[in-house]
């Protein structure tokens, strides 16, 4: 493993995506609190895509599927619950 300083605004998922789109592929981002991250990864070139990474801190919005989901319902169950 690997260590590199924290970004101030991490957001490991939008990291992992930045880091794929580069062709290094992470499974996690371990934040170990003390302003440091680890990667389970070798690539010089992560360092640099970790220092310009500047993540998103807003949520992003849900879809309609997850609204739903989110009081046990489907697009389908609505679908049939509003006769088409």
């Amino acid at each position: 493993m690997k260590i590199y300083d924290k970004p101030a605004n991490l957001n490991g998922a939008e990291l992992k995506q930045e880091l794929a789109s580069s062709g290094i592929i992470v499974d996690e981002v371990y934040d170990f609190g003390n302003n440091t991250i680890g990667l389970e990864t070798d690539d010089d070139a992560a360092e640099a895509i970790i220092a310009a990474h500047n993540g998103n801190t807003i949520a992003p919005q849900p879809t309609i599927s997850e609204k739903l989901a989110s009081v046990g319902l489907s697009i389908d169950d609505l679908k049939s619950a509003l006769g088409l």
